[in-house]
């Protein structure tokens, strides 16, 4: 399952214990060394209260549309207060990754995950976009699209004339691009209208390359 990137919990009642948590955690003692001042602290007991007391509303027989707005404009309101002191105080010395992991948050991670050479095979599926262009699409043959190492593709491409030998092996292909598009655009010059271009696509990442994709065919219009 993919993990949600956003630190902030989904539901409700998870906001709240999020930030019930930071009032226990908060002392006198961290608020000073964290540089919080105390009517910023207290505003935020103040909205976490009236987003809890709104929400036990919302959730009970006293339940009404006018009580439904301001439940949500309560929390919307908490979020921003609670966003605010993550980016003012909680990202600031002197917290440490222990001290982020305590409220909740998610460390920043200064080493990237290593991406191995790519293994993902791909074609280009073309279309008409235009006089002298044709558009392209990246489409997976094999290997999974959410693979790390698929940063971008280098699309080889070479144009033959009307009864010019035909491309059969990728090693014949004599121009390239590199783009991260799946979805992107070749131009060809006013000449080659009507000439055939031959495709071949590779997964490429940081100079290391995946296995040719097959080769496909498209008249220039």
């Amino acid at each position: 399952m993919m993990q949600k990137t956003d630190w902030m919990p989904g539901k409700r009642a998870d906001q709240l214990a999020l930030v019930l948590n930071w009032t226990v955690i908060l002392t006198a003692q961290l608020r000073t060394a964290w540089g919080i001042p105390q009517a910023q602290y207290n505003e935020l007991l103040e909205l976490f209260d009236t987003a809890q007391g709104l929400l036990q509303k919302a959730q009970s027989s006293e339940r009404t549309p006018v009580i439904n707005i301001q439940c949500r404009e309560a929390f919307e309101a908490l979020i921003a207060k609670a966003r605010f002191f993550k980016n003012h105080y909680f990202l600031l010395p002197p917290l440490t990754g222990a001290d982020l992991v305590t409220l909740g948050l998610t460390p920043h991670d200064d080493h990237p995950t290593p991406s191995g050479p790519p293994t993902a095979e791909v074609m280009a599926e073309t279309f008409l976009v235009g006089r002298h262009e044709l558009g392209m699409r990246i489409v997976y043959v094999s290997g999974n699209p959410a693979d790390k190492a698929n940063k971008g593709y280098r699309i080889w491409y070479k144009v033959v004339p009307p009864g010019g030998e035909p491309v059969t092996n990728p090693d014949q292909l004599d121009k390239s691009f590199y783009t991260r598009r799946k979805k992107d655009l070749i131009q060809f010059d006013y000449g080659d209208s009507g000439k055939t271009v031959y495709i071949a696509v590779q997964v490429e990442n940081d100079g290391k390359k995946g296995p040719w994709g097959p080769i496909v065919a498209a008249i220039i219009p």
